[in-house]
């Protein structure tokens, strides 16, 4: 089993930066666990929103954050991290974390994660 805990939402301005969190732990190497980031704004649709490798050499995301947001992860503290820049209204959501296991990769396909956090809310004012 793998559990994982969101971290570091709050409430910024428009053209702020954030950066979010998400700790693993359980029974699986997190060093074999391919990291996803996901949100869920009010009244839509849970959408993907960045992805990285298990070696973080392999990063995704999402046309309406790329070139304002990073993944990265650390292997040796067993966290991924979403840095967020230039942030908008329209990036206020739940932030989800996500884990992939027996997979390099996960990319945007939520199926290919098997393991959830309960998200951190992060809400952008204009």
């Amino acid at each position: 089993q793998v559990q994982l805990v969101e971290s570091g939402g709050g409430l910024v301005q428009a053209g702020d930066s954030l950066r979010v969190s998400c700790a693993a732990s359980g029974r699986t190497s997190f060093s074999v666990l391919a990291m996803g980031w996901f949100r869920q704004a009010p009244g839509k649709e849970r959408e993907f929103v960045a992805a990285i490798s298990w070696s973080g050499h392999s990063t995704s995301y999402a046309d309406s954050v790329k070139g304002r947001f990073t993944i990265s992860r650390d292997n040796a503290k067993n966290t991924v991290y979403l840095q967020m820049n230039s942030l908008k209204p329209e990036d206020t959501a739940v932030y989800y974390c996500a884990a992939g296991e027996q997979i390099y990769f996960a990319g945007p396909r939520d199926s290919n994660y098997g393991h959830w956090g309960k998200g951190t809310l992060v809400t952008v004012s204009s």
